[in-house]
Formats: C-alpha cells, structure tokens, sequence
C-alpha cells in the first residue's frame, strides 16, 4: 500500500515536472533527427544531470559519458585485471615497481599519439593535484613516473600498495586526456578539449539540455557500430517515462548516484508493451544507512542505537514493494560476490521487540503516555539525510520513519541534493545519513580505505571502540600481498564495522538497463560507473 501510495505521489509530482518543462520538446528535435518508419540507429539515453564537466583528472563530470571517452592502462573484470592501453607489465620483486608496455598506433581523438610521454604527463597531472585525489591512496604512493622508451612507462611506489592495479583501473583520475588540451602543461585549473582514446567522442554539449557522442572510426579495438550517442538531460519519473513511451528516449540506466530514471512499475509497462527489454547487472552495491558514530551530542552514538535501527528495517518489503524484489535485501556491507567479502557476521534481521529490548537495556525508556523514548532527559530523537532526486531514498527513509514511530524512536527527514549530502559526509554534520558503497570495481579496498578519510566515513568510523585497531588494519592491508593475510585482515576489519553498526544495510543494488527489444550485445563492465556501448548493436 505504501508503494502505490509513493508512486502516485511521485507520479503527479513529475507530471508537474513535465508540465513547467516547455522547452522538452526543443531539446529532442537537437537530439532525435529519426524519421517515421527509418529503423533507429543511434542511442539517446535519458540522465538526470548534465554531463557537466568532462576533465577526466577531476570529479564534477558524468562517470558513464567519461566511461564513454577516456580509458586507463589496465581494465578490471570479473577475471581479475585484464590489458586496456597497456598490453602487458611486470611488477618488480619488492612490489615497488610496475612497468607497463603500452599499445602501438593508438591515438587520441585530435589525432595526437599515445605513448609513454602521454602517459606520464597525465600522471604527473593528476599528480600535482594532489589535494584532489586523496581519496585514492594511490595517489600518496606514487614517487615518480619515468619514461622508458616511446612504448615503456615505469611507475614507481615509495612502498609496495597491492590495489596499485586496481586503482589505475578505475573511470577517474588515472585516465589519459590528449596533451593537446592541457592547461600550461596542466589540468587542474580546467582543460582545453576532452579528447581521449575511448570509443566514442564527444561533439556537441549544451548544459543542462543534451551532449552528443559520436563512434571513434579509428578506435584500436575497432570502430563501435552505433554511430552515435546522445545523453539527454530529463528529470526523473513520469517525464522520462513519458519520453520513452513517445521514442525521444530510447534508453535508460541506473546512474552513477545509484538513481533509476523511472520506477519499477513503469519498467515493468514499458517491458510488457514489447517494445523494450529489461536487463539487470550483477549485484553491484550496497545500499546503505551511514551512522556518525563520533557524534557525541547524537543520540546515535550510542551503539545499542544502532543497532536497534538495524533491527527495525525491513529489508524484505522494501525489495518486494520498492524494487519489485528486483534488488536483494543486504544483511552486511557487502554482498558475497564482492572479493574478500564472503566472511560469516552476526545477522540481524528484522525484530522490532529485539529492538526495543536493546533500547531499553541502554537506559533509552519509553514512558508511560510519551512517543518518544529518553535517557537522562534527552529525547531519542535523530535527523537522517537523502538524496532529494532518488524517489527510492525518499520511499525507503519513509518506510523508516514510520517503523522507528513503533519503538520510540523520533526520526527527522530531510532531502537535500547529492552534493549537500557528500559535504555532511565529509564535515560529520549529520547522525544518519543514506549512501551506497563504492560499487563492485572499488570494493572492498577503496570503501575501506574512506573509512580512514575525512572526505568520506571518519566520523562514520572514528567513534567506534576499536577505532584505532580498525585504522591500524586498514593501513596494513593496503600492503599486504599475502592472499591468506589479506583475508584475514578483510575478516577482521569487515567484522569491526559490521559489531560497531556504522554501515546499516538495505539492498544489494544493480545497474538496471531499459533498451528497445532490438538492441544486441548488451553486458555490464565490473563497475556501477561505466557501461560498454561499444559492444551494442541494433539487430
């Protein structure tokens, strides 16, 4: 009953959405140029943000257009690192040391050559913006990139680091942008073009309506066989459902905030009328309630907190009602087929009375005649934050509000815009917040290692009472390249945050794709950020 309510609700809020948007119409004649009875070519997907942005050594652009654009050294799959620019490496024995034999007779988009000065002067960028970057910590290990030859990079670590591989892997920053467009020999104060090595090019970008992709003919794997690739900017819901059912879009997917463009009952109409395909990834995140352990004015600084809140959510009706059971309910952090993952932790499923006895037993009394619970005066009372865009972070922190009502438990919405919420994040302003880790090509290690960040989860972590032997373990198992001591260390750091209750589970989220009947070669990178459009064809 809740569902339907919500997305009625968040139907008449798109339809007035759509009604203000008068210029809609203006935008699909600049992207869709399809005439009547002429088979579609050309992929215009819908997305909730412009592109913004595209300097792949910052972080304000779109992942999926970057995805599209740029490419790294090395690719990360679901068989382990695999060559991309980079045929071939070899490490050095102390771990140190990775020499990288690159790909001959690639080019950039304007024509210029990629070779090792190419590589080592995007490096070196992304190197001397150090500040940017800390998040990967990579970037604190690097000493120094050395050219070798015109086809030989060597990459050289102050100490051995075993995500180095990994990490290069990543959409952004180890990326490499064509010379041509740099900035004074750098770019972190803006670049002249966006020229990369990927298979498709951007050509034509007007902010907040559309940009325009078209094939790169001279792509080293080949030229892609749909020409061209138009991402239009639409708001979420109705008006995106209504622009697929007119054909001005043809294609949506989760985006890299973890946001579908239309609910999963829209899907399901859209699939049934024949004229589109439904197609979901692996599980590729979890989605998540972050805690503030470190607030010591908050009520959820107190672990019985936590996990009483654990305990009051149903994790089996919100994927029944929200996701049409289409995502899994989550029991930890991360879902089992994420590496080094697959550890044996406390379960704890949904139990209000469970709940309440944990609150009371912590001195959290619920009076005779009050709504509310108290310990030593002071109200349970507790704010959490949202994704405003994201209708499933609005539904899911609705059907938690009204749970927590039944234990005593006052909670306080208030959705705000993506960036807000990561600014909260980093400052420790707030006691709960909704997120979703990092995805599957980043974890563990890279949502791990923001445990240590203050741009990231510090004060998620900082607060717990093995704060200092959780950090400890971090810092080691970014070293370690014994398989039997990594796992260890993963079990122990994992089983940490998992007792403390600083990461609440929900769902175990996937990229969900909606494409004509007659697109072909549809498949998903070992990431929630990129999509390989190259490989698809109409049939």
């Amino acid at each position: 009953m809740l569902n339907k309510k919500f997305i009625s609700l968040a139907l008449l809020l798109a339809i007035a959405l759509a009604g203000c948007s008068s210029n809609s119409s203006d935008r699909s004649d600049n992207t869709n140029t399809k005439k009547a009875g002429e088979p579609t070519q050309e992929l215009v997907y819908a997305t909730a943000k412009d592109i913004n942005d595209m300097n792949p050594h910052l972080y304000q652009g779109s992942m999926p257009a970057q995805g599209m654009v740029y490419e790294s050294l090395v690719e990360n799959t679901a068989d382990g690192i695999k060559p991309a620019l980079a045929e071939s490496w070899e490490i050095s024995k102390d771990g140190k040391t990775y020499t990288f034999h690159l790909r001959k007779n690639v080019t950039f988009h304007d024509g210029a050559p990629f070779n090792a000065q190419a590589v080592k002067k995007n490096i070196d960028a992304v190197q001397n913006n150090a500040s940017k970057h800390t998040w990967i910590k990579l970037s604190s290990k690097l000493a120094v990139t050395k050219v070798m030859d015109e086809h030989t990079v060597q990459l050289v670590l102050s100490e051995p680091y075993y995500p180095t591989l990994l990490e290069l892997s990543m959409t952004r920053p180890y990326v490499f942008l064509s010379p041509n467009d740099f900035r004074n020999g750098q770019t972190k104060n803006g670049v002249n073009g966006y020229h990369g090595t990927g298979p498709y090019k951007l050509t034509e970008h007007k902010t907040d309506q559309y940009a325009i992709f078209e094939a790169n003919e001279n792509y080293w794997k080949g030229a892609p066989r749909i020409k061209k690739i138009t991402a239009k900017v639409l708001p979420t819901g109705e008006t995106t459902y209504l622009a697929l059912q007119k054909g001005e879009v043809n294609f949506v997917f989760t985006d890299d905030r973890g946001t579908d463009s239309v609910d999963v009952e829209a899907m399901n109409t859209l699939a049934d009328s024949g004229k589109y395909q439904i197609v979901r990834s692996e599980p590729m995140n979890t989605k998540m309630i972050v805690a503030n352990s470190s607030r010591s004015v908050s009520p959820v600084a107190d672990k019985a907190v936590r996990e009483a809140i654990w305990y009051s959510i149903d994790r089996g009706t919100i994927s029944k009602e929200l996701f049409n059971g289409k995502e899994s309910p989550a029991e930890s952090l991360f879902s089992s087929n994420v590496h080094y993952a697959n550890v044996d932790l406390k379960k704890r499923g949904y139990n209000l009375e469970e709940a309440k006895k944990l609150l009371d037993h912590a001195g959290w009394i619920l009076n005779k005649g009050d709504e509310i619970r108290k310990k030593d005066n002071h109200e349970l009372k507790i704010s959490l934050y949202y994704d405003v865009n994201s209708s499933s972070q609005k539904a899911e922190a609705e059907m938690l509000q009204n749970t927590l009502t039944n234990i005593g438990i006052h909670l306080e919405l208030f959705g705000e815009e993506s960036t807000s919420v990561a600014k909260r994040r980093a400052t420790g302003d707030y006691d709960l917040l909704l997120n979703q880790t990092w995805g599957l090509a980043y974890d563990p290690q890279s949502t791990i290692a923001s445990f240590t960040s203050q741009a990231a989860y510090y004060h998620t972590t900082s607060g717990v009472t093995k704060a200092d032997e959780l950090y400890k373990k971090i810092d080691e198992v970014m070293i370690i390249s014994n398989e039997e001591t990594l796992r260890s260390l993963y079990k122990d750091i994992l089983t940490i945050v998992h007792d403390e209750a600083v990461f609440i589970p929900i769902t175990n989220g996937s990229v969900t794709i909606i494409a004509p009947s007659n697109l072909k070669g549809i498949s998903f990178k070992h990431t929630q950020f990129e999509l390989p459009f190259e490989k698809m064809y109409f049939e």
